[in-house]
């Protein structure tokens, strides 16, 4: 995980704009405009927002899959689309699909090829990541007899194994019980005290405010507001991701 020393965000977001072509006439359609964003190294930054709002579309852009129609996007200084830029970046798209014929430690080592890792490189640290994420026991098993649980730990597993510096997660808690958004919400926090910036974008506010060092609410393609918990909430986030008290039954009750 390197990072240019002499560049001061991780991530930039210069005025971005993205607008897609409407019929014949030759008109766009704004879907994003003019969003502003900068994050330091080892900040956690929760873009939240209504579905439209424009939140994948940020997270696409940043990640190099889209090109802003207008501004930029720059990681570590670089444009995101860039190839400098590719190297430093981990991602979970939305609704991410898995070969569900194999098993979760040969998908991690197919992704690990993808990043050019060796397989000396890659299986040592494929068994710690597999561990951390709390799936070393299921690791030889299809990952068709998975949980949704389980494969949303490991399209976060996927998205850190070449060390990326930067971390862009896409509704990485959509669809998951209380149990599951609190192994994702720990696995976040873990990434960013370990030094890695992390863009996730949520609609799950509670949980938001508990792992994010900065905010961002999107709407109808607009930035509405932007800064840290306690600048908008006039509060500060604890230690670590706490379950709600209605959590805390619900966990209670299915482990008892």
């Amino acid at each position: 995980m390197s990072q240019p020393a002499e560049v001061r965000w991780a991530v930039e977001v210069e005025n971005f704009g993205k607008s897609y072509p409407v019929g014949w006439t030759g008109g766009r359609q704004p879907v994003v405009q003019g969003v502003s964003l900068r994050l330091a190294a080892g900040q956690v930054l929760g873009v939240l927002g209504p579905n439209g709002s424009g939140k994948s579309t940020l997270l696409k852009a940043l990640a190099g899959l889209l090109r802003p129609s207008t501004g930029q996007c720059r990681i570590w200084g670089q444009p995101a689309d860039s190839a400098a830029a590719r190297t430093q970046i981990g991602f979970l798209p939305e609704s991410a699909r898995f070969a569900p014929h194999l098993t979760g430690r040969e998908f991690l080592h197919y992704c690990a090829g993808l990043s050019s890792l060796t397989a000396d490189q890659a299986t040592p640290r494929i068994d710690a990541l597999l561990d951390w994420a709390g799936l070393g026991a299921a690791a030889d098993r299809r990952m068709a007899t998975w949980s949704k649980g389980m494969r949303q730990r490991i399209g976060l597993v996927q998205a850190v194994v070449h060390d990326p510096a930067v971390v862009l997660l896409d509704e990485p808690a959509s669809g998951l019980d209380p149990a599951g958004r609190l192994a994702v919400a720990k696995l976040i926090r873990e990434l960013a005290d370990a030094g890695r910036t992390v863009v996730f974008s949520s609609h799950l506010l509670a949980q938001a405010e508990e792992i994010c060092d900065r905010l961002a609410i999107l709407g109808r393609g607009r930035l509405l507001a932007e800064g840290t918990p306690a600048e908008l909430l006039g509060s500060t986030r604890g230690p670590q991701a706490e379950p709600t008290r209605l959590e805390k039954l619900y966990l209670k009750q299915i482990h008892d």
